[in-house]
């Protein structure tokens, strides 16, 4: 039909045009996301945008990130297929899907109930069961285990250093910390108790998890 979208020709093209050339070169990444198909897990009115190199609206607030921050963010926490990962921020549900694809057990954090509920939906539709969306405020979550790997896809102004203890020896946490339109894109390997190795890996610009926002300065 005239002016139908070729979805399999436009996700193929978003891994080799978008994701491959900014240096996402692991091959089960680009498979999670050639697998995963993220037109499901955009809201309808963008799917002709789904595989566009922008960031998609959620409403209340929030947004998909870019098809390459995605790559990066997937390309960088090394997720191995016995993991377990913690995902700060669901969104859409479309990088708790590809994590659940690369790793043993995802459990992913919501603030907002309707976007929690629409990624549950999205993601059983997929075919996905080793992901579980709570419906929760990070800043009062308390994990009862540690994770391999944590994603946070939203910016902070600062990073809870409770957050760190989350980890397991090892284990890697991707961040994005600072302030726009400058931030700091941060691989975090937790190497003892007492000592995180810290890698920055790009700048971007992104919309603050809820309650991550720098506070306002005030002038006299």
């Amino acid at each position: 039909m005239a002016g139908t979208m070729n979805f399999e020709r436009a996700r193929f093209n978003m891994v080799e045009q978008q994701v491959r050339p900014w240096e996402v070169l692991d091959g089960r990444v680009l498979d999670a996301l050639t697998e995963i198909h993220r037109e499901n897990f955009v809201p309808d009115q963008y799917r002709q945008l789904a595989f566009a190199d922008l960031s998609i609206p959620l409403g209340h607030g929030e947004s998909m990130l870019k098809p390459v921050v995605e790559g990066r963010v997937l390309q960088a926490l090394m997720v191995q297929p016995e993991d377990e990962v913690l995902e700060i921020g669901t969104g859409s549900g479309f990088v708790s899907a590809c994590l659940a694809r690369l790793a043993r057990q995802v459990v992913s954090l919501e603030i907002n109930p309707e976007l929690a509920a629409a990624a549950r939906v999205r993601i059983a539709a997929a075919g996905i069961g080793n992901c579980q969306i709570l419906t929760q405020d990070v800043f009062e979550y308390r994990p009862t285990q540690t994770f391999d790997a944590i994603a946070v896809t939203g910016a902070m102004s600062a990073l809870p250093q409770d957050w760190i203890r989350w980890l397991k020896p090892a284990g890697r946490m991707f961040v994005i910390v600072g302030e726009s339109p400058a931030m700091q894109a941060l691989l975090l390997t937790r190497q003892s108790q007492e000592f995180t190795e810290q890698r920055s890996l790009f700048e971007t610009d992104l919309a603050y998890l809820t309650g991550a926002a720098p506070q306002p300065r005030f002038k006299f």
